[in-house]
């Protein structure tokens, strides 16, 4: 498979949010180990968000339609809890 240069960067990019996104379970499971209780850690959110906005370019970039309309929930529902997380500290 031959891949132009625009191509190879979107590729690239699809899977480092991927892998971003991916993080955020590993985020979730050593806070969940340290604390031997399951928690979720306001770090999963902003992975969450980031590996979203990353596969939601993507996405865009691609034209899929089902994966847009997937990740952009998605960004909306963990906005909103960072929303909630940062409003009860206030």
């Amino acid at each position: 498979m031959k891949l132009s240069t625009i191509e190879l960067l979107w590729f690239i990019v699809g899977f480092a949010g991927q892998a971003f996104f991916s993080l955020r379970f590993f985020v979730q499971w050593i806070a969940s180990e340290k604390k031997k209780e399951s928690i979720i850690p306001v770090s999963f959110w902003y992975f969450s968000i980031g590996g979203g906005l990353v596969l939601l370019a993507y996405s865009i970039y691609r034209k899929d339609p089902v994966f847009i309309a997937g990740q952009s929930l998605g960004v909306l529902i963990y906005a909103r809890n960072l929303y909630f997380i940062h409003r009860k500290k206030d």
